[in-house]
């Protein structure tokens, strides 16, 4: 992956870190942001670099919809962070090329994978892992990743779209019932065994 949109209030240094990369921060608001933006990584670089953009939700959508294309054609060696403090308030053109990574109290949760891994549990394994999920904000993160991934999946030329469609409507109404302060075990489990 090379674009990485880290939802949150936290720091992401942590996750900066597990890149191994330079950091190059570079503030994108307007369309002329962009252009700078573009000029800069025309050059190549001879080691891995992460441009981090903070807060790209206050980006104009003129701004937003010319820095797809970098995006959408990676160059090698070239990784993006955005940063935001909820997918809703960004483009969704820009979160679907994205991996969406939530930020806690400066941890990363979500990291690639997980919700894949979780998605292949069994019935057995899915309720051992969220019988540990007490607190409502921690099953809120967990639907929303779900929901996240199996919408990036939709995307995929090989997915079975009535299964994957199935599903994403059990999470979605899971997370909806976590929103209203649904008891959190009752709708986590519901959702581990229907999944």
């Amino acid at each position: 992956m090379h674009a990485y949109l880290l939802i949150g209030k936290g720091g992401y240094e942590d996750f900066v870190k597990k890149l191994k990369a330079k950091t190059l921060p570079f503030p994108l608001q307007k369309i002329d942001d962009v252009r700078s933006l573009n000029s800069l990584i025309k050059l190549s670089f001879n080691e891995p670099t992460v441009v981090i953009c903070e807060n790209i939700h206050e980006a104009t959508e003129e701004a937003l919809n010319a820095f797809l294309k970098n995006l959408e054609e990676p160059q090698e060696n070239l990784s993006f962070i955005l940063t935001a403090p909820s997918a809703k308030k960004v483009l969704p053109t820009i979160v679907s090329r994205c991996q969406v990574v939530r930020i806690l109290d400066d941890k990363y949760v979500g990291a690639e994978g997980e919700p894949e891994k979780f998605l292949d549990l069994s019935v057995t394994e899915k309720l051992n892992y969220i019988d540990r999920i007490r607190d409502r904000k921690e099953a809120i993160e967990l639907a929303d990743n779900l929901i996240n991934f199996m919408h990036r999946k939709l995307h995929e030329k090989e997915v079975k779209y009535t299964d994957l469609a199935r599903k994403l409507e059990l999470v979605s109404e899971t997370y909806s019932c976590l929103k209203k302060n649904g008891n959190v075990n009752l709708h986590l489990s519901k959702m581990a065994i229907n999944l």
